[in-house]
């Protein structure tokens, strides 16, 4: 995972765009990492400047509307990262697709964007550009809620990092990447693992949930003896966003770092936890 050397942030103009801003000079500046901007741009970007019906049609209309886009994206760089080199690209198409075709072009080691969910379902549903990236891209993603995120100071550098691992393959190289990323900002580090024990009207799981908090137990002290670390640890038995949620208050976490569910499948990974962590964390969320 680490260290990033190339550092791609989606660009949309909104206020929880610029509110990542910080989080991504702070990225940059630790690991000395490259920058990629990216814009993508639909059909009402074409409706916006055309000044006549007749422009629509105009052959060259096209590549003047890109041109406007790349002037539009480059004043944003200009502006949020004054005296450092990006590359810039604008591009006409679905966001979401956009994005992750240039990630791996630019082969990123780092996708960074705020989620975009409005309204009262906000806490159920994440923006489509988020859920896209998180279920496609196979580089590390991090992303916050952008309300949060821009009516909030940032909290850098990272102090307190929380890892919610599971009990899947993965847990290792989430644990790796997490110990490297402490040691990069000095931070503390925390575990958490979450666990579900079945909810049946009038059956008693109180044995079954014991057995699975030991087994639990076990697993993260098996891999804290295997990285030789020292760090608190909670085994939790209960939803797995309102655990990490907890979790993050109690150990005042700048950081969540957990999984992607790579080794669950197509299906259990789109549907994974990692969406209801995202949707519901107080804080910025690192999947890997």
């Amino acid at each position: 995972m680490l260290p990033f050397r190339r550092i791609l942030l989606p660009v949309d103009y909104s206020e929880p765009c610029r509110a990542v801003v910080p989080y991504v000079h702070d990225m940059l500046r630790r690991f000395n990492a490259e920058l990629t901007l990216v814009h993508a741009y639909g059909p009402a970007a074409a409706a916006i400047l055309a000044g006549s019906q007749e422009q629509l049609v105009d052959p060259d209309f096209p590549e003047q509307v890109r041109a406007a886009e790349e002037e539009r994206l480059h004043l944003f760089a200009q502006h949020m990262f004054a005296g450092r080199h990006a590359e810039l690209i604008a591009e006409l198409g679905e966001p979401g697709s956009v994005i992750h075709k240039i990630a791996e072009q630019q082969e990123a080691d780092l996708v960074m964007l705020a989620t975009h969910g409005y309204g009262p379902l906000r806490r159920f549903l994440l923006g489509s550009v988020t859920s896209k990236i998180l279920h496609d891209a196979t580089t590390p993603v991090w992303t916050g809620i952008g309300a949060a995120l821009a009516d909030h100071a940032p909290d850098l550098p990272y102090r307190s990092i929380l890892v919610a691992l599971s009990d899947t393959n993965e847990a290792e190289a989430v644990l790796r990447g997490a110990i490297a990323l402490a040691r990069v900002y000095g931070a503390n580090l925390s575990l958490v693992h979450m666990i579900q024990t079945p909810i049946v009207a009038h059956v008693d799981f109180h044995d079954y949930s014991q057995e699975l908090t030991a087994d639990a137990h076990a697993r993260l002290r098996e891999l804290m003896t295997r990285f030789d670390l020292d760090a608190p640890a909670s085994v939790i038995d209960g939803p797995v966003a309102e655990g990490v949620q907890n979790e993050v208050l109690r150990r005042r976490a700048d950081l969540v770092i957990t999984g992607r569910g790579h080794s669950q499948g197509a299906i259990s990974k789109m549907w994974s936890h990692l969406y209801s962590i995202v949707r519901e964390c107080p804080s910025p969320v690192l999947s890997i």
